[in-house]
């Protein structure tokens, strides 16, 4: 019985470390990262969220349809103005490199904000506040009030807006995406800028 227990669990382990090889539950290759210098110094970088496919979780008071189906949001009062969201998040070549959440809270305390969290896997995570008001009637613009690992330090702004497909009417492509972009500047030692370009793809303008 003794020597059957050992064996079973010693087939458990060889399958998990196979299963782990072969299926990989987290995934840390490093898509390289799709960098621009901007015009006055630092750096831009573009995200995108294709809505509904890269949605993972929306919650909200009185929701019709929460995602995934089935979802209980809580009844307190505290989350009676509070939308949360969790995304798939993908680089300018449509790769999925990271996931996000987003928070849209109502108070009048206070005040409305929109917060936002990127956690890219290989790289570290960062997260910005905005208000949620529009400062051209099509983008929000916030700042990133800390970041860890590459993000660490970096200081800077990032923008929010929906863009809306207009271009394909295939049933499987989505209905428009959520576009994020950063905008963002550090100070670094030469050792850490050699670091830091390692495994990127830096473009400058012509």
């Amino acid at each position: 019985m003794f020597k059957t227990l050992i064996f079973g669990f010693l087939l458990g382990i060889v399958g998990t470390i196979a299963t782990v090889y072969y299926l990989p539950v987290v995934d840390l290759h490093r898509e390289p990262s799709v960098i621009m210098v901007a015009p006055n110094g630092g750096n831009v970088e573009t995200f995108h969220v294709n809505v509904p496919m890269d949605r993972i979780m929306v919650g909200a008071p009185d929701q019709s349809e929460p995602v995934p189906p089935g979802l209980d949001w809580p009844a307190d009062e505290i989350f009676a103005g509070v939308r949360a969201e969790l995304f798939k998040i993908r680089n300018s070549r449509d790769s999925v490199i990271g996931v996000a959440s987003r928070v849209a809270a109502k108070s009048v305390e206070f005040g409305d904000s929109i917060e936002w969290v990127l956690h890219l896997p290989a790289r570290g995570s960062f997260y910005v506040s905005m208000p949620p008001q529009s400062f051209d009637g099509v983008s929000r613009v916030g700042q990133m009030n800390i970041g860890t690992r590459e993000f660490q330090p970096l200081h800077g702004s990032v923008s929010e807006r929906w863009v809306e497909n207009t271009e394909n009417e295939d049933e499987d492509a989505p209905v428009g995406r959520i576009e994020i972009v950063t905008t963002f500047v550090g100070v670094f030692s030469d050792d850490d800028a050699a670091g830091d370009l390692s495994g990127k793809d830096v473009e400058g303008e012509s």
